[in-house]
């Protein structure tokens, strides 16, 4: 009798990890037969390093009072994973610390993990030994975060009835992803969940790219913030817009000393905005509320002077900072980039395409990434597709009900369906027995077993 393949005879734990790898934060939860958002944890992917020398370990972060000159160190860079030491040690508190949410035993626990687009093989195979060498997971699959989002009830999000609960989860047939996240941004076109890797395309321009931005603009303009990440940060997903009209909001808020100038400063009042600064001794976050001219806001600015018992409070009073920043991911020029927006990038993208594939495309298009959170960015870039794309084309855009956490539901939607999860995992045995690169042509779709 002929030996039956080794795929019909493993046998899967019951209990899946879905590990969304972000650079800014992990997005990680077990999936369940109905998977929610509430299932989903989500924790800084980082270490901080206070002034007094102390280290917080990922989700410690959050039990930081003073972010004054808090120095972070991210194991992702430009979107990939380059540091295992930093990464395992915040591994290490998120899945082998007793009192964590997410402990598990790696020996009975699947593994989903995303990766960022066209990761170099090395990175890859280190990723690979760590997970089944050091971890020793009992089973293993790693996958571009945007393939993932293929799992989601499209359909639903465009308006249609939505997908029968006890139906599994079938990748959508064609589906272009744009996932404008921490490091960069990029668009994915996929094809029954599987990416076209000849069209995909990346933006170098992130979250973060913006926030180094406004650090600069800030400590030109206002206060030294070169060394307060995380303050600038909360500021800009407060304060941020992206602009429609961005000549003529950047003439409303000229600070020229000609009569148009001043005319154009008395009708930017919806524009001009006063940040007022955290207090982290009293506990309190930063804020953004309606620019007050008056000299009463500025005594209050310095009452610790005027009085020694008022109020205090230290603001800084926002322009243009607010839309010309986030303005970077649709031109990067603005700052010397020698790159497309993110709209032309898009089309760039399509170019890689059959021509055939282009109606299918721009009518399913899933917007996912923290950066799509910044107000007006769905609408500049749903106005801009439609002026670049061909006329006969129908273009409809989605954002995720949760843009963060929407890669790690996709996955959680694909490990609760029992034959979709068998056929993508790598149990460790075979990962001892054939080697990592066996494993790699497996993930890559090359080579089947």
């Amino acid at each position: 009798m002929p030996r039956r393949s080794a795929v019909h005879e493993k046998t899967l734990p019951d209990r899946t990890l879905v590990v969304d790898n972000g650079a800014y934060t992990i997005k990680a939860g077990f999936s369940s037969p109905s998977p929610s958002l509430e299932d989903c944890h989500t924790l800084p992917n980082c270490l901080a390093r206070e002034r007094d020398k102390k280290v917080w370990v990922g989700s410690e972060i959050e039990s930081i009072r003073d972010f004054g000159e808090v120095a972070f160190r991210r194991p992702v860079e430009k979107g990939y994973l380059v540091n295992w030491e930093a990464e395992k040690a915040i591994w290490d508190s998120m899945f082998l610390t007793q009192k964590s949410r997410l402990h598990c035993d790696p020996h009975d626990t699947n593994l989903i993990l995303t990766e960022a687009p066209n990761t170099t093989a090395a990175l890859q195979t280190n990723c690979d030994q760590v997970v089944f060498e050091e971890y020793e997971f009992a089973s293993y699959s790693r996958h571009i975060g945007p393939s993932l989002n293929a799992y989601h009830d499209i359909q639903n999000l465009f308006g249609e009835p939505p997908r029968g609960s006890h139906l599994p989860a079938v990748p959508a047939e064609c589906l272009l992803v744009i996932d404008s996240g921490f490091s960069h941004s990029t668009v994915t076109p996929l094809y029954k969940g599987r990416p076209i890797q000849q069209a995909v395309r990346r933006l170098d321009v992130g979250g973060k790219l913006l926030t180094n931005y406004l650090k600069e603009l800030l400590s030109i303009r206002h206060y030294n913030l070169m060394n307060e990440e995380q303050l600038v940060n909360e500021a800009k997903e407060k304060v941020c817009f992206v602009s429609n009209s961005f000549r003529q909001d950047l003439e409303r808020t000229w600070k020229g000393t000609l009569r148009k100038g001043r005319e154009a400063q008395a009708n930017d009042t919806d524009i001009v905005v006063d940040y007022v600064l955290p207090d982290y001794n009293a506990g309190i976050h930063g804020y953004m509320r309606s620019h007050d001219p008056s000299l009463a806001a500025k005594v209050k600015k310095m009452g610790a002077m005027a009085n020694p018992g008022g109020v205090v409070e230290d603001f800084m009073t926002l322009g243009n900072e607010r839309f010309a920043v986030p303005e970077l991911l649709f031109n990067p020029g603005d700052v010397g980039m020698k790159e497309a927006g993110l709209s032309e990038t898009v089309l760039q993208s399509l170019g890689g395409l059959p021509p055939g594939l282009w109606p299918a495309m721009l009518a399913n298009i899933l917007v996912v990434g923290g950066s799509c959170l910044i107000d007006g960015f769905m609408e500049r870039l749903e106005t801009e597709i439609r002026q670049l794309a061909p006329t006969e084309c129908l273009v409809r855009i989605a954002k995720a009900t949760n843009p963060i956490k929407a890669t790690w539901l996709g996955g959680a939607y694909m490990a609760a369906d029992p034959a979709a999860l068998k056929a993508m995992q790598v149990t460790r045995q075979e990962y001892l027995e054939h080697g990592s690169g066996w494993l790699s042509r497996i993930f890559a779709g090359t080579t089947t077993r």
